[in-house]
């Protein structure tokens, strides 16, 4: 007997950004995790407070209250204040999985932040440019928050 499973086509999608913070690495490092964390909005300024563990398998996730709520991914690796990765569906509803990393380091102006989002596996066509658009605002805000607490 022989077996064959359907070929599937497997999508990858890619977004990079770098980012200058004028501010030091543990400040750009606290502003991240805050942003990503309970200070979360959307795009349009909406509150969209999670929670981000920031340990070795660490959740990060939309707390609703009562035991309810949305897992968006676990922390993979951590290096305070150099490293932060996060595998997971993140706000996926398709069998897509997502790597989030975030690479600090010190410049003489103060930090860069090389960021990398690979998606794998099925996604709607309509969510890719969301997607941009969500990261950028999110580090946006992750810039302008470090950079006034370096003042």
């Amino acid at each position: 007997m022989t077996m064959t499973a359907p070929i599937s086509e497997t999508q990858t999608f890619t977004i990079t950004e770098e980012i200058a913070v004028h501010a030091s690495i543990e400040q750009t490092f606290a502003s991240l995790v805050a942003q990503m964390g309970r200070l979360n909005e959307t795009p349009d300024g909406t509150p969209l407070p999670m929670i981000l563990e920031t340990r070795p398998g660490g959740r990060w996730y939309r707390d609703l209250g009562g035991d309810n709520g949305h897992l968006w991914g676990f922390v993979q690796s951590i290096k305070k204040p150099a490293l932060l990765e996060i595998w997971g569906p993140l706000f996926m509803s398709t069998a897509a999985t997502s790597n989030l990393l975030y690479r600090l380091s010190e410049t003489p102006d103060g930090t860069l932040i090389h960021f990398t989002h690979t998606l794998v596996g099925p996604f709607p066509e309509d969510h890719r440019p969301r997607l941009t658009s969500g990261w950028t605002a999110l580090h946006a805000r992750v810039r302008k928050a470090a950079e006034a607490a370096a003042k």
